[in-house]
């Protein structure tokens, strides 16, 4: 009876060795940020262990990594980087960490966009800012043929010139806010993926198939929520969300540039710019203070909406934001539509009463001014 139990318990060993033989090993993938991470699970599916860099409720633009953090990236198969600005002072440590660990750089190939972080004053006018705003992004393009030149160096986790420059040049690093610019970064993943564990090449073009298919009806879902809306702008406190604004012809209006807090004249011209283009939401990162959108809420009678764009829940997030902004832009179509009218009977009210007096005005009537159109 005892050899029975003793052949049982053995051929359940072996049993359960071999099982553990057939089963794949995971990759094990850092991600710098939630989103990034909620790719690569879309793509690895249960083939790949992600961990991510920057935890929840923590700033990019500040995070460090912790020594725990730092200790696990030695047993990591692939770091996924997007140039957040943790990254830029971290590269070389986490490559250090792990010196034979590939980097896939999720920018690479995708046209990259200049963040709104210009500091001149603002009385020069917002025709200028655009005009230098276009001229710079030009500049760019120009240069991305040499900047993708050094992709291989990029991937060894150093940063060349080229690259330092157009980070001082403050690129937008938030590319994950445009549903159509994941569809590639869903791309580079799968064949990434595929390249370290060719057994699972299937898998991962099966799952990248499966996360398209979601991606593209995300925007066309998107594209239908904001397609009508009139006013077509919104304020951020931190510009973060320029590649959605692109895809959806929207205008990202930001409070915060080059990580400073505006000053007095440019504090007036948001609120007046505010106004011009009736917005009434001010979508501020819950890790960012919210005083000056509150004072600008309060100047334009609007409201100040908590947004993240580093939420794991990435479809789900982007429709949220899309209904605050359109419901708010919405209203304030409908705000504008009602007020024409009364301008239009005082307009022609004052045509039909004519100059008074000997010396009547010698111009047109009613109120001077800037335009009620954005």
């Amino acid at each position: 009876m005892h050899s029975l139990a003793l052949l049982f318990l053995l051929s359940l060993v072996l049993t359960g060795s071999a099982w553990c033989a057939d089963e794949p090993s995971q990759l094990k993938v850092f991600a710098s940020v939630l989103p990034i991470q909620t790719f690569v699970e879309a793509v690895g599916g249960e083939r790949v262990e992600t961990e991510v860099m920057v935890l929840p409720g923590q700033s990019p633009a500040t995070y460090d990594p912790s020594p725990k953090q730092v200790a696990a990236l030695a047993e990591a198969d692939l770091y996924v980087r997007v140039g957040v600005p943790f990254e830029t002072a971290w590269m070389k440590r986490i490559q250090a960490a792990n010196p034979k660990m590939p980097i896939l750089d999720l920018r690479d190939g995708l046209p990259l966009r200049m963040q709104e972080a210009h500091t001149h004053d603002d009385e020069h006018g917002q025709h200028e800012h655009e005009h230098e705003h276009e001229h710079e992004q030009h500049e760019y393009e120009h240069g991305h043929g040499q900047r993708e030149q050094h992709g291989q160096q990029a991937a060894r986790g150093e940063e060349p010139a080229q690259d330092a420059a157009l980070m001082a040049k403050e690129m937008d690093p938030h590319i994950w806010t445009s549903p159509l610019l994941v569809r590639k970064m869903a791309v580079a993943i799968r064949d990434t993926l595929s390249a370290l564990d060719p057994a699972g090449a299937a898998v991962y073009a099966q799952n990248q198939q499966r996360f398209d298919a979601e991606l593209v009806a995300l925007h066309q879902s998107l594209q239908s929520r904001l397609a009508g809306l009139g006013n077509r702008a919104f304020l951020v406190y931190h510009p973060a969300w320029g590649y959605f604004a692109d895809s959806y012809e929207l205008q990202q209006i930001p409070i915060e540039r080059a990580g400073k807090e505006p000053g007095p004249r440019r504090l007036a011209a948001l609120i007046a710019q505010a106004k011009a283009a009736g917005t009434r939401a001010i979508f501020v990162q819950p890790e960012f203070d919210q005083r000056t959108a509150q004072q600008i809420a309060r100047s334009i009678g609007g409201r100040v909406e908590a947004a993240t764009p580093l939420a794991a829940d990435y479809a789900d997030n982007l429709q949220r934001f899309a209904a605050i902004l359109a419901d708010a832009n919405a209203a304030s179509d409908t705000a504008k539509a009602a007020a024409s009218p009364a301008r239009s009977e005082r307009s022609e009210s004052s045509d039909r009463s004519g100059p008074s007096g000997p010396s009547g005005p010698s111009g047109p009537s009613g109120p001077s001014g800037p335009s009620d159109e954005p």
